[in-house]
């Protein structure tokens, strides 16, 4: 249990990013595709879907992302953030299948309210193992969501299904810089222990 306890303590949000990866694409590829197949997900009803970007596509995608947010927000949007995350070797883009999640609900009527949630806390779980998986590989990231703004310029960008509902974005690269130390936190009240 202890290896387990510490690969979540080398989990952390890494901003100094670069574009050298410890391991190879393949490796990054694979990994992503196991995470995928074996996250759970509610009902089995495999909603969970990844593009994974790289290479000159990944510069294309944060500039265009820095586009729309100008758009959105005007002037104001600092370049030296999107920046940051272009300077990763890649990018996740996760997302989930609202095709895939009609279904279920059509499957499972009793329960149609609460598949937004469990499709949620799916893609909240395949985010954590990427990125906890992603630290034992010494490949550092951190989760951004500039979603919805960005929504229709990946759908485009990336000829994706409507269907396909834009979660977060995790840029991951080379470490280039060391985070700060994590602070301790006071775990009074935040775990009970009945009975």
């Amino acid at each position: 249990m202890t290896d387990f306890i510490d690969m979540l303590k080398n989990r952390r949000s890494i901003y100094s990013l670069n574009k050298t990866l410890p391991v190879s694409e393949n490796a990054v590829v694979d990994f992503v595709r196991a995470a995928v197949q074996y996250v759970p997900d509610a009902f089995n009803m495999k909603s969970q879907r990844v593009v994974i970007v790289m290479g000159e596509k990944h510069d294309m995608f944060w500039n265009a992302v820095y586009d729309e947010m100008v758009k959105f927000t005007g002037e104001r949007f600092s370049r030296d953030k999107i920046d940051s995350f272009a300077a990763a070797y890649g990018t996740v883009l996760y997302f989930y299948d609202t095709a895939a999640v009609e279904e279920t609900r059509r499957a499972y009527p009793l329960y149609a309210e609460n598949f937004h949630d469990w499709v949620m806390q799916s893609n909240a779980m395949l985010q954590f193992a990427i990125w906890v998986g992603f630290a034992n590989m010494n490949i550092g990231a951190n989760l951004q969501h500039y979603n919805p703004v960005i929504d229709n310029m990946v759908r485009e960008m990336f000829g994706l299904p409507d269907g396909w509902t834009l979660v977060a974005q995790m840029p991951f690269g080379g470490i280039a810089g060391a985070p700060s130390p994590r602070p301790n936190t006071d775990m009074a009240g935040r775990v009970r222990v009945v009975g």
